[in-house]
């Protein structure tokens, strides 16, 4: 019998606990938690499929726990919960790495096509790094003068200092690193980078990747690694 994948709802409110594992039980093994604390508890005890978060929560928030969970268990799916006003978290937790969002008042139907949603992208990302560590034997990426971690989500330079890389840049580099010497347009890079057309980063990839040459090339201004392909998009050229 296959097992149910398991789903962490975290919310403060009670009565959207009662209706999540009232809904999702059938389709999920489904656990709660009230707040961050009782989540990291969770999750120490039992790692989640996916976990559903709500931003707005008394103590810690579910910002800061979605960056805990994306550094520690990277191949997790994460869902935001937000309300309607907060574009600005939205954003904030996309960059920090979620996979989605969802404003509240939600219709579980929606919420529901969301999250298996989010777990084939949580399958595919818990297959790719797998296959970067048995190729490999770990989960490092060379990108010119640097190192990507697969694992930690992290990017470091040649004397081993660390990098500040944001979310959306990781994910951003690892596109490049599953596809070498392919040309990605901007739209691919958008589909497989951030998984939605969302209007906020649309017009955003040139500057991302502008960031990520002045952090990886040797010239940012003549690229070896991130190379443009006038009128067809960028490849990675591995060194």
């Amino acid at each position: 019998m296959t097992a149910l994948p398991k789903l962490l709802f975290v919310d403060d409110e009670q009565e959207l606990r009662d209706i999540a594992l009232e809904h999702f039980s059938p389709q999920f093994s489904v656990r709660t938690a009230a707040d961050a604390a009782a989540a990291r508890a969770a999750v120490s005890a039992e790692v989640p499929d996916l976990a559903i978060l709500d931003i707005r929560m008394p103590g810690e928030d579910g910002l800061s726990l979605a960056r805990w969970l994306r550094e520690a268990h990277p191949a997790m799916g994460i869902v935001m919960l937000t309300t309607a006003a907060d574009v600005i978290d939205r954003i904030i937790g996309l960059e920090l790495g979620a996979d989605d969002y969802i404003a509240k008042p939600f219709d579980l139907r929606e919420l529901s096509a969301r999250i298996k949603s989010v777990l084939r992208r949580a399958a595919a990302r818990s297959a790719t790094l797998g296959q970067a560590q048995h190729a490999t034997g770990n989960y490092k990426v060379r990108f010119g003068r640097c190192t990507l971690d697969l694992q930690r989500h992290r990017l470091f330079a040649a004397d081993g200092g660390e990098i500040p890389l944001t979310a959306m840049e990781f994910d951003l580099l690892k596109v490049f690193a599953d596809n070498p010497h392919r040309i990605l347009n901007r739209d691919q890079l958008m589909e497989q980078a951030h998984k939605r057309g969302w209007d906020v980063i649309d017009r955003s990839i040139d500057l991302r990747i502008m960031r990520l040459r002045r952090k990886i090339e040797l010239d940012p201004e003549k690229p070896d690694v991130l190379k443009t392909i006038r009128g067809a998009g960028y490849m990675f050229v591995p060194t």
